[in-house]
């Protein structure tokens, strides 16, 4: 039977699992709201498909999927418009992912956290997540595997971009530490769960090496040439309220068990050979 990964919320990590799944043979089903994206899937060999839609419909056929549609203040879209279909596909469904965040891990100050740790979230999107979750772990049959991911980061999204605008900060806080995880590393973890699933897992996805933000974009200035943007303390940084939230948490996540139990050996185990290998990757390009 054809694999067929049908993405729900077909953005950057999705986009990024899609590339290594396309050469192998996969159909790809991607959903977005935004006319230009479903374009721009086209063009990556990707089935196109409008979101919201007819999940009963878009399941038919569909062996594998990923959801990473952000939750809201009623809870996942998702499960809200497609529970049933979801449960009437289960049968011939061989895997389902679930992107979370490790937000929900809430703020540790800078203590070490793994799958085991309680989720104790101080913001409203990190408590949206956790329920979220919980939500996909309990449909009965689903075989639900959830991915709490670190920062994201990777070709045309990281300092690099905003140290060339002029818009990168180097914001100081005591005791702030943030875990990382470069795109590529997401998608050989999903794909290793793809083939190795275990239904009802949670997986961290972060590489080895926490460090405190600031550190991050002093050392994307040096591989630029560039003088570092001046310090500035938390309290009068200009930051949306995202970004705020952001630094509401501290933390350092621990990945031993994508390790143990997938087998993944990192690309990227370290933000300065992911930001050499980036620089490096556009110089080529």
């Amino acid at each position: 039977m054809e694999k067929t990964l049908l993405s729900l919320g077909h953005g950057f990590s999705a986009q990024g699992l899609a590339k290594r799944l396309l050469p192998q043979g996969w159909r790809v089903i991607g959903t977005s709201r935004k006319p230009e994206k479903l374009s721009l899937f086209q063009e990556q060999g990707v089935v196109p498909l409008e979101w919201p839609c007819d999940l009963e419909q878009a399941l038919q056929g569909v062996t594998h999927v990923l959801t990473s549609i952000s939750p809201d203040a009623e809870g996942d879209p998702v499960m809200r418009l497609g529970r049933q279909a979801l449960l009437d596909a289960a049968p011939h469904l061989e895997w389902v992912g679930y992107l979370s965040t490790t937000g929900v891990y809430g703020d540790h100050d800078g203590g070490w956290v793994d799958e085991t740790s309680p989720t104790e979230p101080a913001t409203v999107r990190g408590r949206r997540r956790v329920l979220a979750e919980q939500e996909w772990l309990d449909v009965t049959g689903l075989p639900v595997h959830v991915f709490r991911l670190a920062g994201i980061y990777g070709p045309g999204r990281g300092p690099f971009a905003k140290l060339r605008k002029g818009i990168a900060q180097r914001v100081i806080k005591k005791n702030q530490v943030f875990s990382r995880t470069h795109v590529d590393d997401i998608a050989q973890v999903l794909e290793a769960s793809i083939n190795k699933p275990n239904p009802g897992r949670i997986y961290n996805v972060c590489d080895d090496d926490p460090q405190p933000p600031e550190i991050v974009i002093e050392y994307a200035a040096e591989l630029l040439g560039m003088e570092p943007p001046p310090a500035v303390p938390f309290e009068e940084a200009e930051m949306s309220p995202m970004a705020r939230s952001f630094y509401s948490d501290s933390k350092r996540v621990r990945n031993d068990r994508i390790k143990d139990e997938l087998g993944v050996v990192l690309k990227y185990p370290d933000f300065k050979n992911a930001l050499q290998a980036m620089l490096e990757e556009e110089r080529q390009s």
